[in-house]
């Protein structure tokens, strides 16, 4: 595939994906509830029907999903993808590059957590495809599922600290990655902002020749049905886009 010179807009991770409907423990059909450390990430709904639930300072939220509607969750919000009928949703990633090195944290129970090969482990999908993936994204999935459900039921009775704990647990865990993320920030995000700084100084001063590098795009899905958290999942392998994660 031919690379690009420029990564998408702000340097965003993209995808596509179509809810799982896998029946978890409660009823529900949807994907693993899991969080963010620092994305901010963002729903756009091109399809179906669902919803998202949520845990956040400010409690439990279900939020319907519909054609049009965009729903976007703070690092630190637990977040779970549920299925009312064939739900599908763009996916717009802050810091792209970021959650393909591991910020993202399912909410696997306390035990699970506070062993880091435990949890790599029960989030790793030994496969990119066939039976054995599937098999492990849904048992990943319903491990998340059991460690959600009493985050949830704590929140709704007014007791925040199982949430808070599972943040903190969530941070240690990915604590080593850093200055990773760092580099891949300053490469990404960072250097788009800087970028546009440069060329506003550029214009400023009356020195447009930076338009002489202007360019079109273009690109298809790299991957298709790949075994997301929340859902199949169409992935760009380009610059500034999301790429696939294993856990």
């Amino acid at each position: 595939m031919v690379s690009l010179a420029r990564p998408l807009p702000g340097a965003v991770g993209l995808s596509h994906l179509r809810a799982y409907e896998w029946e978890a423990a409660d009823g529900v059909c949807g994907g693993s509830p899991h969080l963010h450390l620092v994305c901010t990430e963002a729903y756009v709904v091109t399809g179906g029907r669902g919803a998202v639930q949520t845990l956040s300072p400010q409690g439990y939220r279900e939020i319907p999903l519909e054609a049009g509607a965009v729903a976007w969750f703070t690092p630190g919000t637990v977040h779970r993808m549920v299925q009312g009928g064939d739900l599908r949703v763009t996916v717009l990633m802050q810091n792209s590059g970021l959650p393909e090195a591991g910020d993202a944290v399912f909410t696997f129970p306390p035990e699970v957590l506070a062993d880091p090969e435990r949890y790599a482990e029960a989030a790793r999908l030994p496969a990119r495809s066939g039976p054995e993936a599937e098999a492990a994204a849904r048992r990943r999935r319903d491990l998340a599922v059991a460690g959600f459900l009493p985050l949830r039921a704590a929140l709704e009775a007014g007791d925040p600290e199982p949430y808070r704990a599972f943040q903190r647990a969530a941070a240690a865990l990915v604590r080593h990655r850093v200055p990773t993320w760092r580099e891949l920030w300053r490469a990404g995000a960072l250097a788009a902002a800087e970028r546009t700084g440069a060329q506003l100084d550029a214009l400023e001063a009356g020195a447009p020749e930076y338009l002489a590098e202007s360019d079109a795009f273009d690109t298809v899905p790299s991957r298709h049905g790949g075994w997301g958290m929340c859902g199949r999942r169409d992935e760009y392998e380009v610059p500034g886009a999301t790429l696939h994660q294993d856990g």
